[in-house]
């Protein structure tokens, strides 16, 4: 650790053997290289211990987070409810921009690509379009091995890791330059100079720092184990299915033997989402495939002005509301504002160490997150909304624009991360289509 951070490592000699977590975790494992295991809530106990970073959550975002706080030279640790690796509801299509702000070789975690789509209008109106070179559209992963990834590149960059270990509460306070108190089950408090929560949709760092969410989705998915000869059928092609219900679409990921079957849609709608979701199985021939998940989970979208922050607490990822509105894609948005208030962290930190007691110093470094998340993020997240506001008036429009080649071939940019939605809309033509089909 470099010299200017020495002081962050004051109460390090009361840390319950912080080489238990120092290690870097073994996908798919649920331990640590050289067979040491992850810290568990019982380690808690006892311990009175301040970080610089305290991060909630092992998901892109806290991971990502965590990872960029720790390469910065601030002492970090991640809080995580559940054990490592668990499963998590999701695709786990990779689009352009998640690989392109990953951060780690996915040679190890990649399932399956995507050189062809297909696209349907609730099973009708079928059109397929294959990539001409080898570069493929898309990645898919599962969602259990990639976070158990990412956690493992936080810990190597010097982040320690606690697993089970569930987060009661926070409570800012002025004393010793100002710190963030997190209250945990079955364990001491921790406390931190900043907190970053990646602790999802429905966890308690968005409740404090008062996420507010305009869109809230509802999304189905089951992974399913499929005969060989079904998984040949479906190798190197994907599907998306525009769905029944106003805003809604579904989905077949491949990934070998396993096929990622969902949809998605408004909350409010649930009861129809379930039949579509049904039906869509039924459609495919997999009701009596066996699955190893089914499961469901929600997706809130940020409201636009909704605060990002709170004194010492920043939010990231779905925590903060950050994805796509139209496509919920969510995993580029939470590598991205994980970095950034990771990047944060570490700026408020070394300003506080710098003006020792003065604890405004440090808040005043965390005012620059916010506007960063607004100014990169944002643009997209305004252009997905518009999209999809389009997308739910005029779905026949919406498919029959999809299935052209010209507009097609836009969609797949988009998938790739060659272009976004935010800058096609800067084009006059493509606004003004699009404010026409929301009418």
């Amino acid at each position: 650790m470099p010299a200017s951070w020495a002081a962050a490592s004051r109460c390090a000699d009361e840390m319950a053997d912080p080489g238990a977590v120092s290690d870097a975790l073994v996908p798919g494992s649920g331990k640590v290289a050289g067979s040491a295991e992850i810290a568990d809530a019982a380690q808690l106990a006892g311990a009175a211990e301040i970080y610089d970073v305290l991060v909630v959550g092992a998901g892109p975002a806290g991971s990502g987070a965590a990872r960029a706080a720790a390469a910065g030279g601030a002492r970090v640790c991640v809080l995580e409810r559940s054990a490592m690796p668990r499963y998590k509801t999701c695709g786990g299509g990779l689009v352009g921009l998640s690989t392109d702000h990953v951060g780690i070789d996915l040679s190890g975690l990649v399932r399956s690509t995507v050189s062809e789509l297909t696209i349907t209008l609730d099973g009708r109106y079928e059109v397929s379009r294959h990539r001409r070179d080898a570069h493929p559209w898309l990645s898919m992963v599962m969602r259990s091995e990639l976070d158990a990834a990412l956690l493992a590149a936080a810990q190597t960059a010097g982040a320690s890791v606690r697993t089970g270990v569930q987060v009661l509460g926070l409570e800012e306070s002025a004393a010793d330059g100002g710190f963030v108190a997190v209250r945990v089950r079955d364990g001491r408090d921790l406390r931190a100079r900043v907190v970053i929560g990646a602790d999802g949709t429905s966890g308690r760092c968005g409740t404090y720092v008062g996420v507010h969410c305009d869109q809230v989705d509802v999304g189905l998915e089951g992974e399913f184990v499929v005969e060989r000869a079904v998984a040949d059928r479906w190798a190197g092609r994907m599907l998306l299915d525009w769905g029944p219900v106003p805003g809604s679409y579904g989905w077949v990921f491949p990934k070998g033997r396993v096929l990622t079957v969902g949809v998605i849609g408004d909350r409010s709608r649930g009861g129809e989402l379930r039949g579509y979701y049904r039906r869509l199985v039924e459609r495919l021939g997999l009701t009596d495939a066996p699955r190893e998940h089914d499961s469901g989970h929600l997706t809130r979208v940020r409201a636009a002005g909704s605060p990002l922050r709170r004194g010492r607490v920043l939010v990231a990822g779905d925590a903060a509301g950050l994805l796509d509105p139209w496509t919920r894609e969510g995993i580029s948005f939470a590598l991205r504002s994980g970095r950034l208030a990771g990047e944060a962290a570490v700026a408020a930190v070394a300003a506080q160490r710098g003006a020792g007691s003065a604890g405004s110093a440090g808040l005043t470094a965390l005012d620059g997150y916010p506007a960063k998340v607004e100014r990169i993020l944002g643009p997209e997240m305004v252009a997905g909304a518009e999209v999809l506001a389009a997308f739910t008036r005029r779905p026949v429009v919406m498919h029959a624009l999809l299935s052209s080649p010209g507009t097609f071939g836009l969609f797949t940019r988009l998938i790739e991360g060659r272009t976004t939605i935010a800058r096609q809309l800067r084009r006059p033509g493509v606004r003004a289509a699009v404010v026409a089909l929301a009418r």
